[in-house]
Protein backbone atom coordinates (compact mmCIF):
# COMPACT_ATOMS: atom_id res chain seq x y z
CA UNK A 1 0.00 0.00 0.00
CA UNK A 2 1.39 3.31 0.65
CA UNK A 3 3.34 5.24 2.40
CA UNK A 4 4.73 8.44 3.23
CA UNK A 5 7.55 7.12 6.08
CA UNK A 6 10.63 6.43 5.59
CA UNK A 7 12.03 3.40 3.02
CA UNK A 8 14.59 2.54 5.03
CA UNK A 9 13.34 -0.03 7.19
CA UNK A 10 11.38 -2.24 4.83
CA UNK A 11 15.16 -1.54 2.88
CA UNK A 12 16.56 -3.55 5.86
CA UNK A 13 13.33 -6.25 6.42
CA UNK A 14 13.84 -7.38 2.22
CA UNK A 15 16.88 -5.96 0.25
CA UNK A 16 15.97 -6.70 -3.09
CA UNK A 17 12.35 -4.90 -2.43
CA UNK A 18 12.05 -1.29 -3.60
CA UNK A 19 8.70 0.92 -2.88
CA UNK A 20 8.39 3.24 -5.71
CA UNK A 21 11.18 4.37 -7.32
CA UNK A 22 12.84 7.61 -7.84
CA UNK A 23 11.78 10.29 -10.86
CA UNK A 24 14.26 9.17 -14.03
CA UNK A 25 15.27 12.47 -15.88
CA UNK A 26 13.29 13.36 -18.88
CA UNK A 27 14.80 15.64 -21.84
CA UNK A 28 14.98 19.18 -20.98
CA UNK A 29 12.54 20.63 -23.24
CA UNK A 30 9.64 18.57 -22.05
CA UNK A 31 10.64 19.06 -18.79
CA UNK A 32 10.32 22.96 -19.80
CA UNK A 33 6.99 22.18 -21.35
CA UNK A 34 5.60 20.71 -17.81
CA UNK A 35 6.98 23.55 -15.85
CA UNK A 36 5.69 26.53 -17.78
CA UNK A 37 2.50 25.53 -19.27
CA UNK A 38 -0.52 24.36 -17.24
CA UNK A 39 -1.83 20.89 -16.59
CA UNK A 40 -4.56 20.00 -18.08
CA UNK A 41 -5.81 17.63 -15.69
CA UNK A 42 -5.17 15.94 -12.38
CA UNK A 43 -4.89 12.07 -14.05
CA UNK A 44 -5.08 11.28 -17.19
CA UNK A 45 -6.36 7.57 -17.43
CA UNK A 46 -4.82 6.18 -20.98
CA UNK A 47 -7.57 3.91 -22.18
CA UNK A 48 -11.18 4.01 -21.71
CA UNK A 49 -11.66 0.08 -21.57
CA UNK A 50 -13.63 -1.87 -18.16
CA UNK A 51 -10.02 -0.83 -16.25
CA UNK A 52 -9.96 3.21 -17.57
CA UNK A 53 -13.74 3.40 -17.17
CA UNK A 54 -14.29 1.98 -13.45
CA UNK A 55 -10.55 3.67 -12.44
CA UNK A 56 -12.50 7.27 -13.20
CA UNK A 57 -15.56 6.23 -11.57
CA UNK A 58 -13.66 5.31 -8.42
CA UNK A 59 -11.82 8.58 -8.66
CA UNK A 60 -14.95 10.42 -9.05
CA UNK A 61 -16.33 8.15 -5.48
CA UNK A 62 -13.32 9.46 -3.70
CA UNK A 63 -14.02 12.93 -4.69
CA UNK A 64 -11.66 13.84 -7.52
CA UNK A 65 -12.93 14.62 -10.63
CA UNK A 66 -9.99 16.44 -12.20
CA UNK A 67 -8.99 13.34 -14.99
CA UNK A 68 -9.81 12.44 -18.44
CA UNK A 69 -10.31 9.45 -20.09
CA UNK A 70 -7.99 9.57 -23.11
CA UNK A 71 -9.29 6.99 -25.43
CA UNK A 72 -8.42 6.04 -29.11
CA UNK A 73 -11.40 4.69 -30.48
CA UNK A 74 -14.91 6.41 -30.99
CA UNK A 75 -16.27 5.28 -28.40
CA UNK A 76 -15.74 3.40 -25.09
CA UNK A 77 -15.13 0.01 -23.70
CA UNK A 78 -12.16 -1.35 -24.76
CA UNK A 79 -12.11 -5.07 -25.94
CA UNK A 80 -16.14 -4.87 -25.50
CA UNK A 81 -16.61 -4.50 -29.09
CA UNK A 82 -19.84 -5.60 -30.94
CA UNK A 83 -20.15 -5.15 -34.84
CA UNK A 84 -23.51 -4.64 -36.90
CA UNK A 85 -23.65 -7.91 -38.78
CA UNK A 86 -25.72 -9.22 -41.81
CA UNK A 87 -27.15 -8.29 -44.93
CA UNK A 88 -29.46 -5.33 -45.01
CA UNK A 89 -33.20 -6.22 -43.54
CA UNK A 90 -31.29 -9.22 -41.41
CA UNK A 91 -28.76 -7.35 -39.19
CA UNK A 92 -27.87 -7.87 -35.70
CA UNK A 93 -25.22 -6.89 -33.59
CA UNK A 94 -22.46 -9.68 -32.78
CA UNK A 95 -19.93 -9.24 -30.47
CA UNK A 96 -16.48 -9.96 -31.56
CA UNK A 97 -14.74 -9.16 -28.46
CA UNK A 98 -15.85 -10.14 -24.97
CA UNK A 99 -19.32 -11.98 -24.85
CA UNK A 100 -19.85 -13.55 -21.53
CA UNK A 101 -20.27 -12.67 -17.99
CA UNK A 102 -17.93 -15.70 -16.25
CA UNK A 103 -19.11 -16.44 -12.98
CA UNK A 104 -22.19 -14.97 -11.40
CA UNK A 105 -22.58 -15.15 -7.20
CA UNK A 106 -23.45 -18.08 -5.36
CA UNK A 107 -26.63 -17.25 -2.66
CA UNK A 108 -25.04 -14.23 -0.41
CA UNK A 109 -21.15 -15.06 -1.54
CA UNK A 110 -18.72 -12.63 -3.55
CA UNK A 111 -21.10 -11.21 -6.92
CA UNK A 112 -19.23 -10.82 -9.78
CA UNK A 113 -18.96 -6.98 -10.39
CA UNK A 114 -19.71 -7.29 -14.17
CA UNK A 115 -22.81 -9.50 -13.20
CA UNK A 116 -23.66 -6.76 -10.89
CA UNK A 117 -23.44 -3.99 -13.79
CA UNK A 118 -25.49 -6.35 -16.33
CA UNK A 119 -27.89 -6.54 -13.91
CA UNK A 120 -28.03 -3.11 -13.59
CA UNK A 121 -28.45 -1.80 -16.83
CA UNK A 122 -30.71 -4.88 -17.76
CA UNK A 123 -28.64 -6.91 -20.72
CA UNK A 124 -29.59 -9.64 -22.25
CA UNK A 125 -28.02 -12.47 -21.05
CA UNK A 126 -28.50 -16.72 -21.55
CA UNK A 127 -26.81 -19.10 -19.93
CA UNK A 128 -24.71 -21.05 -22.10
CA UNK A 129 -25.01 -25.15 -22.24
CA UNK A 130 -21.40 -25.82 -22.34
CA UNK A 131 -21.33 -29.25 -21.23
CA UNK A 132 -24.71 -30.46 -22.01
CA UNK A 133 -25.75 -30.57 -25.61
CA UNK A 134 -22.90 -30.33 -27.73
CA UNK A 135 -22.99 -31.89 -31.31
CA UNK A 136 -19.69 -33.88 -32.38
CA UNK A 137 -18.16 -33.58 -35.51
CA UNK A 138 -14.81 -34.41 -37.97
CA UNK A 139 -13.64 -34.70 -41.54
CA UNK A 140 -15.76 -37.22 -42.47
CA UNK A 141 -19.09 -35.60 -41.13
CA UNK A 142 -21.15 -36.19 -38.07
CA UNK A 143 -19.35 -38.47 -35.34
CA UNK A 144 -20.14 -39.20 -32.02
CA UNK A 145 -17.18 -38.82 -29.63
CA UNK A 146 -19.50 -37.78 -26.88
CA UNK A 147 -17.49 -40.21 -24.59
CA UNK A 148 -13.67 -38.05 -25.21
CA UNK A 149 -15.67 -35.21 -24.86
CA UNK A 150 -17.54 -36.28 -21.26
CA UNK A 151 -13.99 -37.29 -20.00
CA UNK A 152 -11.92 -34.05 -21.52
CA UNK A 153 -13.96 -32.42 -18.83
CA UNK A 154 -12.89 -34.78 -15.62
CA UNK A 155 -9.48 -34.44 -17.51
CA UNK A 156 -9.49 -30.62 -16.74
CA UNK A 157 -11.22 -30.91 -13.24
CA UNK A 158 -7.99 -33.28 -12.39
CA UNK A 159 -5.71 -30.37 -13.86
CA UNK A 160 -6.65 -27.89 -11.39
CA UNK A 161 -7.42 -30.44 -8.65
CA UNK A 162 -3.66 -31.56 -9.09
CA UNK A 163 -2.26 -28.14 -9.39
CA UNK A 164 -4.38 -26.77 -6.07
CA UNK A 165 -2.54 -29.62 -5.03
CA UNK A 166 1.17 -28.57 -5.57
CA UNK A 167 0.68 -24.71 -4.48
CA UNK A 168 0.55 -25.59 -0.73
CA UNK A 169 3.41 -27.74 -0.97
CA UNK A 170 5.19 -25.00 -2.76
CA UNK A 171 5.88 -27.39 -5.79
CA UNK A 172 6.87 -25.80 -8.72
CA UNK A 173 4.81 -24.62 -11.47
CA UNK A 174 5.32 -26.39 -14.77
CA UNK A 175 3.34 -25.46 -18.37
CA UNK A 176 -0.11 -26.87 -18.48
CA UNK A 177 0.93 -29.61 -20.58
CA UNK A 178 3.10 -30.97 -18.43
CA UNK A 179 -0.02 -30.74 -15.81
CA UNK A 180 -1.88 -32.90 -18.30
CA UNK A 181 0.42 -35.18 -18.77
CA UNK A 182 1.02 -35.69 -14.98
CA UNK A 183 -2.20 -36.07 -14.25
CA UNK A 184 -2.65 -39.08 -16.84
CA UNK A 185 -4.29 -37.46 -19.86
CA UNK A 186 -2.55 -38.10 -23.42
CA UNK A 187 -4.79 -36.54 -26.13
CA UNK A 188 -3.18 -38.56 -29.07
CA UNK A 189 -6.25 -38.74 -31.82
CA UNK A 190 -8.18 -35.68 -33.34
CA UNK A 191 -11.16 -36.34 -30.94
CA UNK A 192 -9.01 -35.93 -27.70
CA UNK A 193 -7.10 -32.62 -28.96
CA UNK A 194 -10.15 -31.18 -30.31
CA UNK A 195 -12.63 -31.66 -26.88
CA UNK A 196 -9.39 -30.80 -24.93
CA UNK A 197 -8.87 -27.96 -27.01
CA UNK A 198 -12.56 -27.28 -26.06
CA UNK A 199 -11.70 -27.04 -22.16
CA UNK A 200 -8.59 -25.58 -22.40
CA UNK A 201 -7.58 -23.43 -25.03
CA UNK A 202 -10.98 -21.81 -25.59
CA UNK A 203 -10.85 -20.57 -22.44
CA UNK A 204 -7.04 -18.83 -22.27
CA UNK A 205 -6.78 -17.90 -25.44
CA UNK A 206 -3.62 -19.99 -25.73
CA UNK A 207 -2.37 -23.33 -25.78
CA UNK A 208 -1.24 -25.69 -22.18
CA UNK A 209 2.01 -25.81 -23.73
CA UNK A 210 2.06 -21.23 -23.68
CA UNK A 211 0.40 -21.28 -20.00
CA UNK A 212 1.12 -21.78 -16.52
CA UNK A 213 -0.52 -24.73 -15.19
CA UNK A 214 -0.74 -23.16 -11.60
CA UNK A 215 -2.22 -19.71 -12.66
CA UNK A 216 -4.43 -20.99 -15.18
CA UNK A 217 -5.84 -23.57 -12.42
CA UNK A 218 -6.09 -20.71 -9.91
CA UNK A 219 -7.43 -17.66 -12.10
CA UNK A 220 -9.89 -20.79 -13.55
CA UNK A 221 -11.13 -21.57 -9.65
CA UNK A 222 -11.13 -17.49 -8.42
CA UNK A 223 -13.79 -17.06 -11.20
CA UNK A 224 -15.56 -20.03 -11.11
CA UNK A 225 -15.98 -20.98 -7.61
CA UNK A 226 -15.78 -17.89 -5.98
CA UNK A 227 -18.36 -16.89 -8.11
CA UNK A 228 -20.67 -19.40 -9.53
CA UNK A 229 -20.11 -21.71 -12.63
CA UNK A 230 -22.47 -19.85 -14.74
CA UNK A 231 -21.35 -18.50 -18.20
CA UNK A 232 -23.67 -15.59 -19.52
CA UNK A 233 -23.41 -14.97 -22.95
CA UNK A 234 -24.78 -11.49 -23.91
CA UNK A 235 -27.20 -11.27 -26.80
CA UNK A 236 -28.06 -7.81 -26.31
CA UNK A 237 -28.91 -5.79 -29.21
CA UNK A 238 -27.21 -2.66 -27.49
CA UNK A 239 -24.09 -4.48 -27.16
CA UNK A 240 -22.54 -6.13 -24.29
CA UNK A 241 -20.90 -2.69 -23.84
CA UNK A 242 -23.30 -1.11 -22.50
CA UNK A 243 -23.23 -2.20 -19.46
CA UNK A 244 -20.14 -0.27 -19.09
CA UNK A 245 -21.23 2.90 -21.33
CA UNK A 246 -24.38 3.10 -19.59
CA UNK A 247 -22.00 3.36 -16.25
CA UNK A 248 -19.80 5.84 -17.84
CA UNK A 249 -23.02 7.88 -18.55
CA UNK A 250 -23.79 8.55 -14.38
CA UNK A 251 -20.56 10.03 -13.26
CA UNK A 252 -18.87 11.20 -16.53
CA UNK A 253 -19.09 14.92 -18.13
CA UNK A 254 -18.15 15.43 -21.98
CA UNK A 255 -14.78 17.20 -20.75
CA UNK A 256 -13.89 14.79 -18.79
CA UNK A 257 -13.38 12.11 -21.84
CA UNK A 258 -11.32 12.25 -25.17
CA UNK A 259 -12.41 10.07 -28.01
CA UNK A 260 -10.73 9.82 -30.99
CA UNK A 261 -6.94 10.42 -29.53
CA UNK A 262 -4.25 8.01 -29.97
CA UNK A 263 -1.24 8.15 -27.27
CA UNK A 264 2.14 7.99 -29.30
CA UNK A 265 4.64 9.25 -26.32
CA UNK A 266 4.27 9.19 -22.88
CA UNK A 267 6.78 11.58 -21.08
CA UNK A 268 7.63 11.17 -16.98
CA UNK A 269 9.05 13.67 -14.78
CA UNK A 270 9.64 14.60 -10.94
CA UNK A 271 6.74 17.52 -12.45
CA UNK A 272 4.24 15.31 -13.61
CA UNK A 273 3.44 13.87 -16.87
CA UNK A 274 3.33 14.97 -20.36
CA UNK A 275 0.97 12.68 -23.42
CA UNK A 276 1.67 13.15 -27.13
CA UNK A 277 -1.15 12.51 -29.24
CA UNK A 278 -0.98 11.35 -33.20
CA UNK A 279 -2.37 14.35 -34.42
CA UNK A 280 0.43 16.58 -32.58
CA UNK A 281 -1.75 17.43 -29.55
CA UNK A 282 -0.12 17.35 -26.19
CA UNK A 283 -2.09 16.37 -22.52
CA UNK A 284 -0.57 17.69 -19.41
CA UNK A 285 -1.14 16.22 -15.76
CA UNK A 286 0.41 15.53 -12.33
CA UNK A 287 -0.51 11.57 -13.14
CA UNK A 288 -1.14 8.78 -15.54
CA UNK A 289 -2.61 5.66 -15.30
CA UNK A 290 -1.90 3.29 -17.74
CA UNK A 291 -4.64 0.52 -19.20
CA UNK A 292 -2.93 -0.40 -22.11
CA UNK A 293 -3.46 -3.62 -23.42
CA UNK A 294 -0.74 -5.67 -22.51
CA UNK A 295 0.14 -6.84 -26.20
CA UNK A 296 0.31 -2.96 -26.58
CA UNK A 297 3.38 -2.69 -24.20
CA UNK A 298 5.20 -5.42 -25.72
CA UNK A 299 4.72 -4.13 -28.90
CA UNK A 300 6.09 -0.53 -28.40
CA UNK A 301 3.06 0.82 -30.14
CA UNK A 302 3.89 3.72 -27.42
CA UNK A 303 6.79 5.07 -26.59
CA UNK A 304 7.74 6.62 -22.73
CA UNK A 305 10.29 8.76 -21.97
CA UNK A 306 12.46 8.11 -19.83
CA UNK A 307 12.12 4.37 -21.23
CA UNK A 308 10.81 2.11 -18.42
CA UNK A 309 13.07 0.69 -16.07
CA UNK A 310 14.70 -3.19 -16.48
CA UNK A 311 11.82 -4.37 -13.54
CA UNK A 312 8.90 -3.19 -15.90
CA UNK A 313 10.26 -4.21 -18.84
CA UNK A 314 11.35 -7.43 -18.06
CA UNK A 315 7.83 -8.03 -16.38
CA UNK A 316 5.86 -6.95 -19.74
CA UNK A 317 7.79 -9.61 -21.63
CA UNK A 318 7.56 -12.31 -19.33
CA UNK A 319 3.59 -12.14 -19.68
CA UNK A 320 2.56 -13.41 -23.07
CA UNK A 321 -0.95 -12.09 -24.75
CA UNK A 322 -3.94 -14.82 -26.01
CA UNK A 323 -5.90 -14.31 -29.04
CA UNK A 324 -9.40 -15.28 -29.38
CA UNK A 325 -11.11 -14.74 -32.87
CA UNK A 326 -14.35 -15.30 -33.48
CA UNK A 327 -15.73 -15.57 -36.94
CA UNK A 328 -19.46 -14.71 -38.37
CA UNK A 329 -21.01 -16.23 -41.81
CA UNK A 330 -24.69 -15.27 -42.64
CA UNK A 331 -26.24 -17.90 -44.51
CA UNK A 332 -29.28 -17.40 -46.77
CA UNK A 333 -31.00 -20.59 -44.97
CA UNK A 334 -29.76 -22.80 -42.24
CA UNK A 335 -28.25 -26.43 -42.44
CA UNK A 336 -26.43 -27.09 -39.55
CA UNK A 337 -26.53 -28.62 -35.91
CA UNK A 338 -30.12 -27.34 -33.81
CA UNK A 339 -27.51 -27.33 -30.59
CA UNK A 340 -26.16 -24.38 -29.58
CA UNK A 341 -22.82 -25.34 -29.47
CA UNK A 342 -20.96 -28.17 -32.24
CA UNK A 343 -17.14 -29.11 -31.47
CA UNK A 344 -15.16 -29.91 -35.05
CA UNK A 345 -12.25 -32.64 -34.71
CA UNK A 346 -9.42 -32.16 -37.64
CA UNK A 347 -6.05 -33.38 -38.27
CA UNK A 348 -4.43 -30.36 -36.80
CA UNK A 349 -5.35 -28.99 -33.32
CA UNK A 350 -6.95 -25.98 -33.21
CA UNK A 351 -8.27 -25.45 -37.20
CA UNK A 352 -11.96 -24.14 -36.58
CA UNK A 353 -12.78 -25.95 -33.70
CA UNK A 354 -15.82 -24.42 -31.95
CA UNK A 355 -18.89 -23.68 -33.36
CA UNK A 356 -22.24 -21.57 -32.29
CA UNK A 357 -25.20 -21.15 -33.63
CA UNK A 358 -27.24 -17.75 -33.42
CA UNK A 359 -29.70 -19.18 -35.49
CA UNK A 360 -31.21 -20.71 -32.46
CA UNK A 361 -34.98 -19.93 -30.39
CA UNK A 362 -32.35 -18.83 -27.40
CA UNK A 363 -30.86 -15.99 -29.43
CA UNK A 364 -31.95 -14.71 -33.37
CA UNK A 365 -34.01 -17.47 -34.80
CA UNK A 366 -34.04 -16.77 -38.87
CA UNK A 367 -30.91 -14.49 -38.06
CA UNK A 368 -28.79 -17.30 -40.34
CA UNK A 369 -25.64 -16.58 -37.91
CA UNK A 370 -22.97 -19.26 -37.30
CA UNK A 371 -19.82 -18.79 -35.99
CA UNK A 372 -16.51 -20.87 -35.42
CA UNK A 373 -13.73 -19.12 -33.11
CA UNK A 374 -10.07 -20.45 -33.30
CA UNK A 375 -7.17 -19.01 -31.03
CA UNK A 376 -3.68 -18.41 -30.67
CA UNK A 377 -1.67 -19.29 -33.49
CA UNK A 378 -4.24 -20.00 -35.36
CA UNK A 379 -5.70 -16.43 -35.37
CA UNK A 380 -2.76 -14.90 -35.53
CA UNK A 381 -2.37 -17.05 -39.01
CA UNK A 382 -5.89 -16.25 -40.44
CA UNK A 383 -5.27 -12.18 -39.62
CA UNK A 384 -1.99 -12.75 -42.27
CA UNK A 385 -4.69 -13.98 -44.75
CA UNK A 386 -7.24 -12.34 -47.15
CA UNK A 387 -10.77 -12.91 -46.12
CA UNK A 388 -11.51 -14.68 -49.17
CA UNK A 389 -9.29 -16.95 -48.54
CA UNK A 390 -10.18 -17.51 -44.67
CA UNK A 391 -13.79 -17.71 -45.88
CA UNK A 392 -12.98 -20.42 -48.25
CA UNK A 393 -11.02 -22.30 -45.68
CA UNK A 394 -14.69 -22.44 -43.62
CA UNK A 395 -17.18 -23.28 -46.13
CA UNK A 396 -14.26 -26.43 -46.96
CA UNK A 397 -14.65 -27.44 -43.00
CA UNK A 398 -18.26 -26.69 -43.11
CA UNK A 399 -18.71 -29.35 -46.50
CA UNK A 400 -16.51 -31.96 -44.47
CA UNK A 401 -18.84 -31.61 -41.51
CA UNK A 402 -21.91 -31.90 -43.70
CA UNK A 403 -21.20 -33.61 -46.46
CA UNK A 404 -24.63 -33.85 -47.81
CA UNK A 405 -25.35 -30.63 -47.58
CA UNK A 406 -25.28 -27.65 -50.55
CA UNK A 407 -23.26 -24.88 -48.93
CA UNK A 408 -24.61 -21.97 -50.24
CA UNK A 409 -22.17 -18.57 -50.28
CA UNK A 410 -22.16 -16.80 -46.75
CA UNK A 411 -24.40 -13.12 -47.39
CA UNK A 412 -21.81 -11.82 -44.62
CA UNK A 413 -18.48 -12.27 -43.43
CA UNK A 414 -16.39 -10.78 -40.61
CA UNK A 415 -13.61 -11.22 -38.11
CA UNK A 416 -11.78 -8.67 -35.60
CA UNK A 417 -7.56 -8.70 -36.15
CA UNK A 418 -6.99 -8.90 -32.51
CA UNK A 419 -3.05 -9.16 -32.89
CA UNK A 420 -2.62 -6.82 -36.20
CA UNK A 421 -4.67 -4.10 -34.42
CA UNK A 422 -1.78 -1.89 -33.03
CA UNK A 423 -4.88 -0.67 -30.22
CA UNK A 424 -5.10 -4.16 -28.90
CA UNK A 425 -2.49 -6.63 -29.67
CA UNK A 426 -4.50 -9.72 -29.03
CA UNK A 427 -7.10 -10.41 -26.92
CA UNK A 428 -6.09 -11.08 -23.39
CA UNK A 429 -3.48 -11.74 -20.99
CA UNK A 430 -2.07 -15.31 -20.55
CA UNK A 431 0.09 -16.36 -17.55
CA UNK A 432 3.40 -18.23 -18.98
CA UNK A 433 4.92 -20.90 -16.75
CA UNK A 434 8.37 -19.05 -16.58
CA UNK A 435 6.48 -15.82 -15.19
CA UNK A 436 6.63 -15.39 -11.67
CA UNK A 437 4.70 -13.81 -8.95
CA UNK A 438 7.84 -11.12 -9.08
CA UNK A 439 7.00 -10.45 -12.38
CA UNK A 440 3.19 -10.28 -11.40
CA UNK A 441 3.97 -7.37 -8.71
CA UNK A 442 6.37 -5.39 -11.27
CA UNK A 443 3.79 -5.48 -14.41
CA UNK A 444 1.30 -3.80 -11.50
CA UNK A 445 3.65 -1.38 -9.58
CA UNK A 446 3.55 2.03 -10.65
CA UNK A 447 6.97 3.77 -12.06
CA UNK A 448 7.64 6.42 -10.07
CA UNK A 449 5.24 8.66 -8.51
CA UNK A 450 3.57 9.79 -11.87
CA UNK A 451 3.47 6.81 -13.74
CA UNK A 452 0.54 3.83 -13.00
CA UNK A 453 -0.66 0.86 -14.55
CA UNK A 454 -3.99 -1.06 -14.41
CA UNK A 455 -5.76 -3.77 -16.20
CA UNK A 456 -6.94 -7.16 -17.04
CA UNK A 457 -3.10 -8.64 -16.88
CA UNK A 458 -2.65 -6.62 -13.74
CA UNK A 459 -4.83 -8.91 -11.97
CA UNK A 460 -2.88 -12.11 -10.26
CA UNK A 461 -6.22 -13.78 -8.98
CA UNK A 462 -8.10 -12.76 -12.74
CA UNK A 463 -5.89 -12.40 -15.66
CA UNK A 464 -7.57 -12.68 -18.82
CA UNK A 465 -11.30 -11.62 -17.33
CA UNK A 466 -13.51 -9.29 -17.25
CA UNK A 467 -13.94 -8.45 -13.66
CA UNK A 468 -10.29 -9.28 -13.53
CA UNK A 469 -10.09 -5.51 -15.68
CA UNK A 470 -12.84 -3.98 -13.22
CA UNK A 471 -10.98 -4.67 -9.79
CA UNK A 472 -7.73 -3.55 -11.01
CA UNK A 473 -9.13 -0.26 -12.28
CA UNK A 474 -10.85 -0.07 -8.85
CA UNK A 475 -7.99 -1.17 -6.37
CA UNK A 476 -5.18 0.95 -8.52
CA UNK A 477 -7.30 4.10 -8.69
CA UNK A 478 -7.94 3.67 -4.90
CA UNK A 479 -4.37 3.82 -4.43
CA UNK A 480 -3.91 6.82 -7.00
CA UNK A 481 -6.21 8.51 -4.94
CA UNK A 482 -4.69 8.28 -1.68
CA UNK A 483 -1.54 9.28 -3.15
CA UNK A 484 -3.25 12.37 -4.55
CA UNK A 485 -5.04 13.14 -1.26
CA UNK A 486 -2.05 12.46 0.80
CA UNK A 487 0.17 14.86 -0.94
CA UNK A 488 2.20 12.37 -2.38
CA UNK A 489 3.55 9.07 -1.95
CA UNK A 490 6.12 6.60 -2.89
CA UNK A 491 3.67 3.91 -4.43
CA UNK A 492 3.49 0.04 -5.13
CA UNK A 493 6.14 -2.13 -4.13
CA UNK A 494 7.83 -3.98 -6.53
CA UNK A 495 11.25 -6.15 -7.08
CA UNK A 496 14.40 -4.48 -8.35
CA UNK A 497 16.17 -7.88 -9.77
CA UNK A 498 13.97 -11.49 -9.76
CA UNK A 499 16.13 -14.23 -9.12
CA UNK A 500 16.40 -17.35 -8.47
CA UNK A 501 15.83 -19.43 -5.18
CA UNK A 502 18.92 -21.19 -5.62
CA UNK A 503 22.14 -20.60 -8.40
CA UNK A 504 22.31 -22.08 -11.58
CA UNK A 505 24.15 -25.17 -11.07
CA UNK A 506 26.31 -25.34 -14.09
CA UNK A 507 29.60 -27.03 -12.91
Amino acid sequence: MLHQTSILPLLLLVACLKVGSLALPISSGAQSVLDIKPKDAKVLILGGGVAGVIAARTLHEQGIDDFIIVEARPELGGRMMSHEFGAPGNRWTVEVGANWVQGTQTRDGPANPIWTLAKKYNISLHSSDFFGRVATYDYSGPVDFQDVFQESIKDFDRLTALAGARVPQRLVDMNARSGYSLSGAVPNSPHKMAAEYYQFDWEFGATPEETSWLASSWAHNNTFRTFSHENLLSIDQRGFKALILEEADTFLSQKQVKLDAIVTTVHTSEEGVLVALADGSELRADYALCTFSLGVLQHDDVQFVPPLPPWKLEAIHSMSMGTYTKIFLQFPERFWFDTEIALYADHERGRYPIWQSLDHEAFFPGCGILFVTVTGDFSRRIESMEDSAVQAEILSVLQSMFPEATIPEPLDFYFQRWYSDPLFRGSYSNWPANYLSEHQINLRANVNERLWFAGEATSKKHFGYLHGAHSEGRDIALTLAECIQGGGCLGLEHVDRVRNALPYDIA
